[in-house]
């Protein structure tokens, strides 16, 4: 799963940089292939959301914080607010968008031992490097 996530990744970066020089058409194409390798990464992170098990679902525990780049990657901070009476564990998946609302990269990360009535954070970082203004987002929250 990280694996296919890793090289649908690598697969975008290359053909963006390929298509420096091509026609307008070959754009198109590269650009139908990088949507299509975006598309494969957030697939895997759903799948990964899906093996969690006895997770509640919590996307109003948590909020994402603005994005900022970390060497060739994006980051945003993510906070979890557990008002539960037990210690608790979240993982959550992050989507990092585009100006235009479009869907750049996913990214699942676990922020655990999340005390009661108190906050924990953890840092998503992009799986490639994105460029222009992005956001991220909480698209699922889910609490175990």
């Amino acid at each position: 799963m990280i694996r296919t996530r890793t090289l649908a990744a690598s697969a975008a970066v290359l053909l963006a940089v390929a298509v420096t020089g091509c026609t307008e058409e070959d754009k198109q194409k590269a650009g139908d292939i990088v949507s299509s390798a975006t598309a494969a990464v957030a697939s895997a992170a759903e799948e990964k959301m899906n093996q969690v098990k006895d997770g509640v679902n919590a996307t109003g525990d948590v909020k994402a914080g603005p994005t900022k780049t970390d060497g060739d990657r994006t980051t945003a901070e993510i906070t979890a607010t557990n008002p539960q009476d037990k210690s608790a564990d979240y993982t959550v998946m992050v989507n990092f968008r585009d100006g235009g609302g479009n869907l750049l990269d996913a990214v699942v990360l676990n922020i655990d031992g999340v005390e009661p009535g108190k906050s924990k954070a953890g840092t998503a970082r992009s799986n490639r490097t994105l460029s222009g203004t992005t956001t991220a987002e909480v698209a699922q929250a889910l609490r175990h």
